[in-house]
């Protein structure tokens, strides 16, 4: 059963979404619902009303699989501590509306998103997933999104030079870190890029940029820069298109 709270709206910094989803999936206690609108407007509730919805979480599938919440021998994930939202960096907003009815938490994007095309079939075909980590793991979506279009174009058989693997390109020690078995599973694959991305909005105050940084270059490169983003043209390049697929 949900909670009672006073009806209340509020505008909130797109990089407050990891603080705004832990909450409401915390207060949901029931299956969770998802409607994208014709303006790319993303809602989640546990009761929906009217149609177009479709059932991302149901109760007893709200945690993370295993296989991506159990840390293997080695480096332990580093600490997630989320900085209030007048503390972050501004994107985008988005709106909470919380009442005595239905919990719903919707997003409202800046532009169109995934336009129709080769990748947004692609996109498609791992949304469910990606709703359901970013759910879990209180991150925007969209946000998932954009990290694994800009890391692998939706390609789940990806690899790079360097032995990233898969839709989030894991490296080998992320995977181990987050306790992943098989870094080919489109899931575990997702679940643990998404778990890893949340712990980076965390480590750097919910600062977007500084996250999608370190996603790319480790977190010690960040820190390295006095918490500003390398100088490294790669991961300079790679924050400005992740932004961008963002924004869209």
């Amino acid at each position: 059963m949900l909670h009672d709270y006073p009806m209340m709206r509020a505008l909130i910094h797109a990089p407050a979404l990891a603080l705004t989803l832990t909450l409401l999936s915390g207060a949901c206690h029931g299956d969770v619902y998802r409607r994208v609108g014709p303006d790319g407007q993303v809602v989640f509730t546990d009761k929906p009303q009217g149609h177009g919805y479709s059932l991302v979480i149901k109760s007893h599938d709200r945690k993370a699989p295993a296989v991506a919440t159990q840390h293997a021998a080695g480096p332990q994930p580093i600490p997630s501590v989320v900085k209030p939202p007048s503390m972050v960096h501004r994107l985008n907003t988005g709106e909470i509306v919380l009442g005595n009815g239905p919990r719903i938490y919707s997003f409202r994007p800046s532009g169109g998103r995934l336009s129709p095309g080769p990748i947004g079939a692609k996109a498609d075909v791992f949304s469910a997933i990606i709703d359901r980590a970013a759910y879990v793991h209180g991150l925007d979506p969209w946000l998932l999104h954009a990290v694994i279009r800009a890391e692998s174009a939706y390609n789940p058989m990806a690899q790079s030079s360097k032995g990233a693997i898969g839709l989030m390109q894991l490296m080998p020690n992320t995977a181990a870190r987050y306790g992943v078995r098989d870094p080919w599973n489109p899931e575990e694959n997702i679940y643990a890029g998404a778990r890893y991305l949340r712990d980076l909005m965390g480590m750097f105050g919910s600062d977007v940029r500084l996250a999608v940084a370190a996603y790319n270059a480790g977190e010690g490169n960040v820190q390295k820069y006095g918490n500003q983003i390398p100088p490294f043209e790669e991961t300079r390049g790679y924050v400005s298109k992740v932004l961008d697929f963002y924004r869209r």
